[in-house]
């Protein structure tokens, strides 16, 4: 079976949304190490190797926001698309006190093999997904409830933004006033790194913006996938509505 480093759900909609859904699968392609990093299944089924339920909330938003979503074929373990091409993380050696035996050692040649079959590719289709049409960017991500050795997280969701704040201050309001838990502002992590999926595609280019940031045992059910959709996509349109986009 021939493995491609992205798929496209709805490439024929037409809504005000682009979504992205960067740690989508567990996938090692064939051409990795002959599809494997040396890790035990049981690790490759933990968030270091994927975001848990985030394919299916992307792929049930996309349905209800008229949206095509892209989404990587391959796990974040082999390269993350959520970095800068430059940036050291890019192929992680060691991840939430994971060592990943397959990167270590990793040759510049493998390294940039990496980039060459399945990062640029993963960006190259976000690009012509987007087009020159005025959108706004969503990107889905789940986050585990607890790091190793680490307290657990409050939030159930958490809205991350960098410097454009016309989709992330209204959704937070919203959210806010729907949910019985804290939405994390930036939390559980930073809106930005440099480089990184959203700076490519939305803010060098001055699009609105938003990454979501589920807690992944809210998600790990379809039906779950499904409802989380369904709220979020009527908060996420009063949140373009109120930024008049």
């Amino acid at each position: 079976m021939t493995q491609t480093p992205f798929s496209i759900d709805g490439a024929e909609r037409g809504g005000a949304w682009v979504i992205t859904c960067d740690h989508a699968t567990n996938i090692v392609p064939n051409h990795v190490n002959g599809g494997t990093l040396g890790l035990p299944e049981a690790e490759m089924q933990r968030h270091i190797a994927i975001d848990i339920g985030a394919l299916g909330v992307a792929r049930a938003l996309g349905e209800a926001l008229n949206a095509p979503v892209v989404s990587a074929n391959f796990s974040r373990l082999v390269i993350d698309p959520n970095r800068g091409a430059d940036d050291p993380t890019l192929v992680p050696q060691l991840y939430d006190g994971t060592i990943i035996p397959g990167n270590r050692p990793l040759t510049g040649v493998e390294r940039q093999r990496r980039i060459d079959t399945l990062y640029d590719p993963y960006h190259d289709a976000i690009a012509r997904t987007s087009g020159t049409r005025d959108i706004t960017f969503l990107a889905v991500h789940s986050f585990t409830p607890q790091l190793v050795g680490r307290p657990r997280r409050p939030w159930e969701i958490g809205v991350l933004s960098a410097r454009d704040r016309r989709i992330a201050d209204p959704l937070i309001a919203s959210l806010s006033g729907a949910l019985t838990s804290p939405v994390g502002d930036n939390a559980p992590y930073a809106g930005f790194f440099p480089g990184d999926a959203m700076s490519q595609h939305a803010h060098i280019p001055g699009r609105p913006n938003v990454i979501l940031e589920i807690r992944q045992d809210l998600i790990a059910k379809a039906e779950d996938q499904r409802l989380w959709a369904n709220l979020l996509a009527h908060h996420l349109e009063a949140a373009r509505e109120q930024a008049n986009l």
